[in-house]
């Protein structure tokens, strides 16, 4: 078993043992116990749990518990069961249509006078009790991170299932209200952090894997920083990080960054921040907009710590490009590549070096979804009022970065005299901002 499978089960383990703590005690003979895959009576006594919370029977105490077993049980079931589950949640608690048409109608032909009143009967109908039944978790210990990776299931379960569907988003709805970043708290991370946590970095880290513990502590040392994003209701748990290389000058490579042997540099000298890896932890929280006030908290807390810093931008994957490339053969890129490992033969890696980063300028420039940057990361950062400022060849020759973008890695470059301007532009007219050299390639 590898350190982030360990990890996830640990995550898993404390999520489950905060649940059965809320019901041990409370709940008694009538805990709810059900077979994996959720058979038989079982549904049936989930169906009815479910009615009993939302008749709030023996009052809020009882209400709590019941939704502290109904969370216990979730937890212990299988895929299978978890579907199971989920279903009966979202089809047997669902809005009443014949409602929502009543008060629609009611509205339509109210009198002036009678509108607020026939508003708030819609906004009622509207609301469906099992909603009602999400909220009743957000009050138990680690019941906010158990809704969360709910969500997470429900991504997938919800594909093709309308009323899954639906389920998922009354949920991420709940979510976006609940995580809205005002109330966020950001924290710096260090080596100092408990031990819980720092377990929590490598489990999560999503862009370039943390290796080992001294591989984690190279990247939380003098020269670094790491700061995240927590909620209230997940104090232990980061919602979102990034890791960041106090440097001179723009990095072009991320070996070199990583690298554990490397002297540690200087804070007080260096005059540019990177932003080498930002990892959203929370997988049930995708959809939930909190990463672009995460990047300019982080600069306002860097320029306040490090004033000599003059400079703030990135070293970023490319993940799409290989994909898009499949789709849009270029024979001359096809050629470079074709040479088994040509990146280690300086030979073939020049001769590789101009037909691949014209064609990475090309998609990373060109390659659109909805009218805008069809890369992911691209996207993002461009919302976020960045600019593309410099490709890097050979930047990432590990097997995922020569598998995601053929070794290359971009510089986003955030200057905060033209951070909202470069945001507008691409949010009103998918304009992109980006320096003439990558312009040059990307014609």
């Amino acid at each position: 078993m590898t350190l982030s499978q360990t990890n996830t089960l640990t995550l898993l383990d404390r999520t489950l043992a905060g649940l059965k703590g809320a019901v041990r005690g409370l709940l008694g003979g009538d805990a709810l116990d059900p077979h994996p895959d959720l058979t038989g009576s079982d549904a049936e006594r989930i169906r009815e749990r479910f009615g009993a919370c939302l008749e709030g029977r023996g009052g809020e105490v009882s209400a709590r518990t019941r939704a502290a077993d109904l969370g216990k049980a979730y937890l212990q079931l299988s895929p299978a069961g978890r579907r199971r589950y989920l279903t009966i949640l979202a089809t047997d608690f669902d809005r009443d249509p014949a409602a929502v048409d009543t008060a629609a109608a009611a509205l339509v032909a109210a009198a002036p006078g009678e509108r607020p009143a026939a508003e708030n009967d819609l906004r009622d109908a509207l609301s469906a009790p099992r909603e009602r039944l999400l909220r009743q978790f957000n009050a138990l210990p680690d019941g906010v991170k158990f809704l969360v990776d709910l969500r997470y299931d429900l991504m997938g379960f919800a594909r093709g299932d309308t009323a899954l569907a639906g389920l998922e988003k009354d949920l991420e709805r709940l979510l976006t209200t609940w995580f809205d970043a005002g109330f966020l708290e950001l924290r710096r991370i260090d080596w100092n952090a408990p031990a819980a946590l720092l377990e929590k970095l490598i489990d999560y880290e999503a862009v370039h894997a943390i290796r080992s513990w001294d591989d984690l502590k190279n990247r939380l040392d003098s020269d670094r920083r790491c700061y995240a994003f927590f909620h209230p209701s997940m104090p232990s748990e980061p919602l979102i990080f990034v890791e960041v290389a106090l440097e001179i000058g723009l990095a072009g490579n991320v070996h070199a960054l990583l690298d554990e042997e490397s002297p540690v540099g200087d804070a007080l000298r260096a005059d540019t921040a990177i932003f080498y890896s930002i990892s959203n932890a929370q997988r049930g929280l995708a959809g939930v907009a909190f990463g672009d006030f995460l990047i300019k908290r982080v600069v306002d807390d860097l320029r306040a710590e490090l004033p000599n810093l003059k400079t703030f931008a990135t070293l970023s994957p490319i993940p799409g490009f290989r994909s898009w490339l499949e789709k849009n053969p270029d024979a001359a890129v096809e050629r470079a590549l074709s040479k088994p490992g040509w990146w280690q033969d300086p030979e073939a890696a020049e001769a590789a070096k101009g037909p691949v980063l014209r064609a990475v300028a090309r998609y990373l420039v060109h390659a659109r979804h909805n009218g805008r940057a069809a890369d992911p990361v691209a996207h993002f950062h461009l919302s976020n009022g960045a600019r593309m400022e410099r490709l890097n060849w050979l930047a990432n020759v590990s097997e995922s970065g020569r598998a995601q973008s053929a070794g290359v890695m971009i510089n986003y470059l955030y200057r905060n005299d033209t951070i909202e301007a470069n945001h507008e532009a691409y949010k009103g007219e998918g304009r992109i901002a980006m320096s003439s050299t990558v312009r040059a390639l990307a014609r």
